[in-house]
């Protein structure tokens, strides 16, 4: 009941998320996935969060007591690196989940996260990471600049073929959007509000940050000229040759 993204580039970073956890014929509840930390003045990081709601709740609730200084655990105030805050992330993640693995199995819930995070520590590159329900991350490379957590399969073509390094982060940012237009009409299990922020590398804050809902003029403008481009260049393929 989720779809999230985060796109590289050379001029910073996009995120956006949309905010549908449960979506059936009489119930659909919404709660944000788009989470920010300024705990420096050197550093801005953002988290997008899928998975079960009480691990990232709680997940949320440790990070913000580490950065109160309770305890001698690092924060996101005390690591060097974004991979030392990936790091961090993934170890509370993986002690939240042991906690309460036994209830979790009795109980057959799954009780795993997926976390996207994403930002920049001064005088150091903006980065991008993965971070699995074990533990572990991978980062965004040049090859693949994005990154995706949930009902991510319908907007997942059009990264595949627009997102490269050298894209501006308006043009990102658009392609997100359509991204999420595409995964919206495909799946009920995601929907908005969409969040958008957009990073400019080095700005250690968004420059923009959006909650787009259904009835949003962008997004049903943007979704209106996407699908008037798509017919048209469906319209203009190469014909078969009895066609000539």
């Amino acid at each position: 009941m989720t779809y999230c993204l985060a796109i590289k580039m050379n001029e910073g970073l996009v995120f956006a998320a949309d905010s549908r956890i449960v979506a059936g014929i009489d119930n659909v509840t919404t709660h944000r996935k788009l989470y920010t930390f300024r705990p420096a003045t050197d550093r801005f990081l953002v988290l997008l969060t899928s998975g079960n709601l009480g691990t990232t709740q709680e997940l949320l609730d440790l990070v913000g007591r580490d950065l109160d200084g309770v305890g001698e655990r690092p924060s996101l105030r005390t690591v060097n690196y974004m991979f030392e805050a990936a790091r961090y992330i993934g170890q509370s993640l993986i002690g939240i989940e042991q906690g309460y693995d036994a209830a979790f199995r009795r109980s057959g819930i799954n009780g795993g996260a997926t976390l996207i995070l994403g930002g920049q520590i001064a005088g150091r590159p903006p980065e991008l990471y993965l971070i699995y329900p074990e533990g572990n991350y991978v980062a965004a490379t040049d090859e693949t600049p994005f990154l995706q957590l949930g009902e991510f399969k319908y907007g997942k073509p059009i990264l595949t073929r627009v997102a490269v390094p050298a894209l501006s982060l308006n043009d990102a940012a658009r392609l997100a959007l359509v991204s999420f237009d595409a995964a919206m009409k495909s799946n009920l299990a995601v929907g908005p509000p969409i969040e958008l922020g957009i990073y400019p590398r080095d700005a250690l804050q968004f420059s923009h940050r959006l909650t787009l809902d259904a009835e949003a003029p962008l997004l049903r403008q943007i979704s209106a000229d996407w699908h008037t481009a798509m017919l048209g260049a469906f319209q203009h393929l190469s014909r078969f040759e009895w066609e000539q």
